[in-house]
């Protein structure tokens, strides 16, 4: 019963389909961990959406920003961008409100204990372990899920708070988390977040470094699988595996068994020039 991880997908069905039939993946046996942003800027979003959904328990798929960029246009308080957004055929299929309700209750994290194994989308701040990752995750998974989510999601967007207090309520903690599991990439040596460089390692301005990189890193000793970073490609190190390997961008759609530690991928057609 392999188990294999596998990055961004944003809409680009067909090549998950080459790529799943290229590892020859059994659903029946087989199990396969999304790094979420399963939609947007590709071309068959609705597609993607409803076959993770199908794949039932055999399918793990955490929730990446483009996927909370979706709930938030569904949920009236967030708006398309006419220049990149490709949420138009999720947002008039007949079963729209369906696809949503599975999309609002995927996790911002996946751990699994018996692997020392962690799923997700973008990074972690250096002060968390894994535990309290969990636990902060719960809280807006918890949020989204429940009655007031639609609230959450419109206060969801800003770049502030940018350094982790256990002290930090209401929507600036959520806001926190939320920026941590679905966008971060770099950190100040005083685990301060940014969340504006978007280049790969040595292009970041003086004073960041990847958030994986900082050397008191608390999550160090688990192994954490996250997608989010195309221009980081496939990157192994620290204990941290990056899958965004750009198919999005005519790069690649990659994946990593688990059980044996094996890469495959598969060269993917331009579908959008970044920017």
């Amino acid at each position: 019963m392999p188990t294999y991880a596998i990055g961004d997908i944003q809409g680009c069905f067909d090549q998950l389909q080459q790529l799943l039939e290229r590892i020859e993946f059994d659903p029946g046996k087989d199990e396969i961990w999304f790094t979420g942003d399963l939609v947007n800027r590709g071309p068959k979003s609705l597609e993607t959406v409803r076959f993770v959904k199908r794949l039932g328990k055999s399918a793990v798929t955490v929730l990446g920003n483009h996927d909370l960029h979706l709930m938030a246009v569904d949920a009236g308080v967030g708006k398309l961008n006419s220049g990149s957004d490709t949420l138009a055929d999720i947002l008039a299929a007949p079963d729209r409100e369906e696809l949503m309700l599975w999309l609002r209750g995927r996790p911002l994290i996946h751990h699994d204990a018996k692997r020392n194994a962690a799923l997700l989308h973008a990074g972690l701040p250096p002060q968390w372990e894994i535990s309290q990752a969990i636990r902060c995750a719960r809280e807006v998974e918890t949020t989204l899920r429940g009655p007031n989510y639609r609230d959450f999601l419109r206060q969801m967007y800003g770049n502030k708070p940018d350094r982790w207090h256990p002290d930090l309520q209401g929507w600036e903690r959520l806001r926190f988390i939320t920026n941590c599991f679905t966008r971060m990439r770099y950190c100040r040596p005083d685990g301060r977040i940014d969340l504006r460089a978007k280049g790969r390692p040595g292009t970041q301005p003086d004073g960041l470094l990847p958030w994986f990189e900082l050397p008191d890193r608390k999550s160090r000793d688990t192994l954490i699988l996250f997608g989010h970073w195309s221009t980081l490609g496939f990157h192994q190190t620290d204990n941290i595996c990056a899958l965004d390997t750009g198919c999005l961008w005519g790069g690649r759609l990659t994946t990593l068994c688990l059980d044996d530690s094996s890469v495959h991928a598969i060269p993917c057609p331009t579908w959008r020039n970044p920017g």
